[in-house]
């Protein structure tokens, strides 16, 4: 059984890691999203990266191969080295741009036009394992031994008809674990005071465990309107403390690697909002990060009426987002010119989750060799 700590005395601590987090790679033992399912058409190939690794998906048209089932491949040719993703589809097989080598799911080189009959194939390239879900493809980069593979994201409420489901999919100048940092740490309401008045946020509770942390909040206003897409999103106005004494709270929890926010309104039994979020690495020095989230909003008891308030819903969020997204590239910014993490963390709750980073990342200094 895990341990499971609960801090209920906030004082700072002394940080105490073993290495700079911003040179801490993200694990590569884990299901990963690389692309969202539209993306990628039949019959057609996508590049993606993920941590300077150059990956190619390819879904075969319906009926050729395995159904259409989506297959990734190493994106090289082992001839020339150049991007198979430059190639074509044929069937369940991907061909080489360049001199039409030849390639199956597996990753081995099944045909080369010009060889002598006879002659033993080359070596072919590495192939990952990949699953489609949630409306996103997962690839696999890692050690299939380890026990990552056997845990794929659990994300139940996409399903729930009760809920629409937003798919984020920006791309992020900066490591990943600013992404990971400013969505746990709320005590940053004051960047978004042009969107959302003066808000207070209050942590309730700060728990963790192994490979995980999460942290309680509830909210007040202090000055300001309610913006109408906050209003719609959490489907009433905030604030709200009920006769029994029930008050809104929002749970962030950092899964390692995933990261997922939930927000109660007082006394509701279902989250009003559901949030799953994962950030990937695209360039290998891991400065620029792809994130994909899944943003369930419950719909009102009124039919169609979510359809009316999606718009202000996107507008509001979209503007969270590029105000988090303006100042997590300027602390990127401030750590390369620095060329170290500076940070003075006071926060417990960022504290412990800078430790679980450490953690469970790779230092970037030593090269990942995934076994095949």
């Amino acid at each position: 059984m895990s341990s499971v700590t609960t801090l209920r005395r906030y004082a700072p601590r002394p940080q105490q890691e073993s290495r700079d987090l911003r040179k801490t790679g993200l694990d590569p033992d884990f299901w990963y999203p690389l692309a969202r399912s539209r993306q990628l058409k039949a019959g057609k190939s996508l590049a993606v990266r993920f941590a300077g690794e150059p990956i190619v998906l390819v879904r075969p048209k319906a009926g050729d191969g395995k159904d259409g089932d989506v297959f990734a491949l190493e994106d090289r040719c082992a001839h020339r080295q150049v991007p198979l993703s430059l190639g074509v589809v044929r069937g369940d097989r991907l061909q080489c741009h360049y001199h039409c080598w030849t390639y199956d799911r597996t990753g081995a080189c099944v045909n080369v036009p010009y060889l002598d009959e006879g002659k033993e194939l080359p070596n072919g390239v590495r192939s990952y394992p990949v699953r489609e879900a949630y409306g996103l493809v997962f690839v696999y980069t890692g050690d299939r031994a380890a026990p990552g593979f056997e845990r794929f994201p659990d994300v139940s409420t996409f399903a729930k008809p009760e809920y629409r489901t937003r798919t984020l999919d920006r791309t992020i100048g900066c490591h990943y674990s600013f992404m990971h940092e400013n969505l746990m740490d709320m005590n940053h309401q004051f960047l978004h005071r042009s969107l959302m008045g003066s808000i207070r946020a209050t942590l309730l509770d700060l728990r963790s465990g192994d490979g995980w942390v999460e942290v309680d909040y509830t909210f007040s206003r202090a000055a300001g309107k309610q913006p109408l897409g906050e209003r719609f999103m959490i489907n009433r106005k905030g604030g709200t403390t009920l006769v029994d004494g029930s008050i809104d709270k929002m749970t962030i929890r950092t899964g390692y690697p995933y990261q997922t926010l939930q927000f109660w309104t007082a006394g509701s039994s279902e989250p009003a909002l559901d949030l799953w979020n994962c950030y990937m690495p695209v360039d290998r020095e891991q400065r620029q990060n792809q994130t994909y989230g899944l943003m369930m909003i419950r719909k009102p008891g009124i039919p169609g009426m979510m359809h009316l308030l999606w718009p202000f819903i996107v507008a509001f969020t979209n503007g969270i987002f590029g105000q988090d997204t303006h100042i997590v590239e300027a602390e990127q910014a401030a750590f390369d010119a620095q060329g170290e993490d500076r940070n003075q963390e006071i926060f417990p709750a960022i504290q412990a989750l800078r430790a679980l980073l450490i953690e469970k990342g790779v230092p970037l200094e030593t090269r990942y060799v995934p076994v095949a």
